[in-house]
């Protein structure tokens, strides 16, 4: 049996600051159990990249998990604030040992969280991070002190920012030019409130900036992706051809279209994928996304003779699906775009870049290019339970389960899975008339109700 994980949850480690886990004197003692197991790894002198997002605690986890890795004989690269994709590219072009991001991302500020990634980009596998977990736990390191020169230094990377930047700019294809593009950007008070205004300004766009002052506790607040309504206000106020919101940590991106409408992650998808299908692109005629994304998604890239993999919900099982299939795009209804012709992980930045170079080059609005497209309305439904029973083992839940599938038939769907963080079985269901989805949805629910409710 696989051990059962105390600290990593699906994204890292995540939580209030300065309550268990992300306290400083755990962040101590993860940056030691990360780095005996980086540093074990290969001989010489070892380097990890801490870079984070613009709460107000990352200042304390920073210097807290800073010592850990230094009292293991690790040298420490700090980069300040800077996307989460933005690090994983540091980590990868320094050729350090591993890359730390202190973030968490959409939550508010006085959460945050850590997530790691491997010397080429890409984030740990879980049995590396069951690995730093049972260092941590065991005390089997504990012995460890290296003593004089041994003991890590740190150096700061004033550079991050700019390396980054024109990282991002060569992702734009070199023909095609921003100029004459309006556009207002919606940073979060987050990590890439210098990165993306100087990306798209440089690119010649003219550009609208919204949440770009961070103070510490305003990062997600009423703002980027999570409030896209601020972004499309603009959009409508100043006659822009797009409008982009970033989350905290910028690894996810919702844009919207001229006339201020949201445009999600799966439409996103199906714009770029039938145009890397067109241009000979997309490698194996295959999106990976997850089992979250829209039916219209499936359909649309059907029409194209686009395959769509579904996979759990989560970008790095997205990114799993591509790596081990020889696939290079996919991603996550929420916005988490993962173009690996270009990056390793999700990059909100790097995503609007492909989308605007697509309008660009076609000469044609947002709104018409979204048209590819169209969602079939999806009913989310969360039942709080007492006790994470797998349904399969609950007969009269199962029953009703199979029956409301066969009822929908191919022109419908249903996903039935716990939350990764809740007490909450989430029913969805989708399909081409709303109010019967709702119906059979809350069928669903009762029989779960029944036998297993909160």
């Amino acid at each position: 049996m696989k051990p059962k994980r105390r600290l990593f949850g699906t994204d890292g480690v995540r939580g209030v600051a300065n309550v268990d886990p992300m306290t400083t004197e755990m962040m101590v003692k993860l940056g030691r159990a990360a780095a005996h197991v980086f540093k074990e790894r290969k001989t010489g002198r070892h380097r990890i990249v801490i870079g984070k997002d613009t709460r107000l605690s990352g200042y304390m986890i920073e210097n807290a998990l800073a010592a850990g890795i230094c009292s293991l004989g690790v040298d420490i690269l700090l980069v300040g604030p800077l996307p989460t994709p933005g690090i994983a590219f540091i980590t990868s072009s320094m050729r350090a040992d591993a890359g730390v991001v202190i973030s968490a991302s959409h939550n508010p500020y006085q959460d945050n969280g850590i997530k790691f990634f491997n010397r080429d980009g890409f984030k740990l596998p879980d049995e590396v991070e069951e690995e730093i977990e049972a260092h941590l736990f065991s005390g089997s390191i504990d012995h460890l002190r290296p003593v004089a020169e041994e003991v890590g230094k740190a150096f700061r990377l004033e550079d991050a920012v700019g390396r980054y930047v024109v990282f991002l700019k060569s992702t734009f294809p070199a023909h095609l030019s921003l100029e004459g593009v309006r556009m207002v950007v919606d940073c979060a008070n987050g990590a890439a409130y210098r990165v993306a205004p100087s990306v798209f300004e440089e690119l010649g766009a003219e550009v609208h900036l919204l949440g770009v002052t961070p103070n510490g506790v305003n990062i997600n607040a009423e703002c980027g992706s999570l409030h896209p309504e601020g972004v499309a206000r603009k959009v409508r106020e100043v006659g822009a051809h797009i409008g982009i919101a970033l989350d905290g940590d910028a690894d996810r991106v919702i844009v919207v279209d001229e006339h201020g409408e949201e445009v999600d992650g799966d439409h996103m998808m199906a714009i770029c994928a039938r145009e890397l299908q067109h241009r000979g692109g997309l490698k194996g005629g295959v999106v990976c996304a997850t089992v979250m994304s829209n039916l219209g998604l499936e359909r649309s890239l059907g029409d194209a003779g686009i395959r769509l993999e579904r996979t759990q919900v989560g970008d790095r099982y997205v990114v799993e699906c591509m790596r081990s299939n020889g696939y290079n795009f996919g991603g996550e209804q929420s916005g988490h775009l993962v173009f690996l012709d270009h990056g390793t992980t999700g990059d909100g930045v790097l995503a609007a870049l492909q989308l605007l170079a697509v309008m660009v080059d076609k000469g044609r609005p947002l709104s018409e290019l979204a048209r590819v497209m169209t969602a079939l309305p999806q009913v989310l439904l969360n039942v709080r339970v007492r006790e994470r029973v797998p349904v399969e083992r609950i007969p009269s839940v199962a029953a009703v389960i199979r029956g409301v599938e066969a009822e929908l038939g191919p022109s419908g769907r249903v996903l039935v899975r716990y939350s990764g963080t809740e007490p909450k079985l989430r029913v969805m269901l989708e399909g081409d008339d709303e109010a019967r989805i709702t119906a059979l949805a809350e069928r669903v629910v009762d029989a779960v109700k029944a036998e297993i409710g909160a």
